[in-house]
């Protein structure tokens, strides 16, 4: 794999996440390499379906045919996994990691099954319904960025999954209304009414106090799955470890700030500013050193369990992790 495609996956999560970037830094060569390789493959895919580049809208962009986008990338997902040669960087990076890090086949199948649902424009009835969606788009994440880090055990993955639910929790509270503007409704629908809030009128501005709560409330599910996530660093290696748990740190802080500015969440993107990312960073040093002399706690049975996922064991049979 070239230089430039690492300098291209590079500038890819510089540009479509910054939180996550710079914990990817924490990470020993080899593992950032294919963490990166990996990102980038589903920033790519995610492009692909929304007629976009990095995120943003094309110009000129000729009509769009996201279902026929998606077909296409599960195609090429499953010819990289038989290991046909990939002509398109994306697909050929994926495949270095996906084989040579034994990433189960149905993880990234499931991934392309989150983008369906956006596709054929999913309904969102329950938080149970918005947990499902969540997995899919980035509770499989966490289960193909374990593997890399050499983490196959279903109950270890469970943990990994539920990090990812929380990092979508938080991304769809900070984003409510940018999705609103795309048409786009990850909230429960049962919430929605709860509060009075018509679907179509989720970007008004006369409704920002009421959608205020219904952010708080969402950042408040996920840190059940963020204690999960915190529960299971000791079983990575360290450098892992201190990646992951400075992740953590820094995309909880980002619901901490949806929820402390209230109904001003929207005037802005609301993130961490570069100081703040470094305090958190370190204390994820202290966080993954600390767990190693921690005895974790069973895995809730409340929490949402993947498809696939392992049953509660009890923690003096196995250190669950991330």
């Amino acid at each position: 794999m070239s230089e430039a495609l690492m300098d291209h996956a590079t500038r890819t999560i510089e540009v479509g996440s910054k939180s996550f970037a710079a914990a990817a830094r924490l990470f020993d060569p080899p593992t950032r390499r294919s963490v990166l390789m990996l990102y980038a493959w589903c920033r790519h895919c995610d492009d692909v379906v929304d007629g976009q580049e990095l995120g943003f809208n094309v110009e000129a962009a000729p009509a769009h045919d996201a279902g026929a986008a998606l077909a296409q990338l599960q195609d090429q997902t499953r010819r990289a996994y038989a290991g046909e040669k990939m002509d398109d960087p994306a697909f050929a990076a994926f495949q270095e990691v996906a084989l040579g890090h034994r990433i189960d086949p149905r993880f990234a199948f499931d991934h392309l099954a989150g983008f369906a649902m956006d596709v054929e424009g999913a309904r969102y009835e329950s938080i149970e319904d918005t947990l499902r969606y969540c997995y899919h788009v980035a509770g499989v994440v966490g289960l193909m960025m374990a593997s890399i880090m050499g983490a196959h055990d279903p109950r270890v993955l469970d943990r990994a999954c539920d990090l990812g639910i929380a990092f979508q929790l938080t991304n769809i509270a900070r984003d409510i209304v940018e999705d609103a503007g795309v048409g786009r409704c990850y909230l429960p629908a049962q919430w929605l009414r709860e509060a009075g809030i018509p679907q179509q009128e989720l970007a008004d501005p006369r409704h920002r106090a009421r959608l205020a709560q219904l952010a708080a409330r969402l950042v408040d599910y996920a840190e059940p799955y963020y204690d999960s996530a915190r529960a299971g660093i000791a079983a990575l290696p360290l450098r892992s470890a201190w990646a992951i748990a400075s992740a953590r740190n820094v995309y909880r802080q980002i619901g901490i700030e949806v929820k402390r500015r209230g109904e001003h969440a929207w005037d802005e993107r609301c993130g961490t500013s570069k100081a703040m990312k470094l305090w958190l960073l370190a204390r994820g040093a202290g966080s993954a050193l600390s767990s190693r002399l921690a005895s974790p706690p069973m895995r809730p049975a409340t929490l949402w369990q993947r498809p696939g996922g392992a049953a509660s064991v009890p923690h003096a049979a196995h250190a669950a992790a991330v």
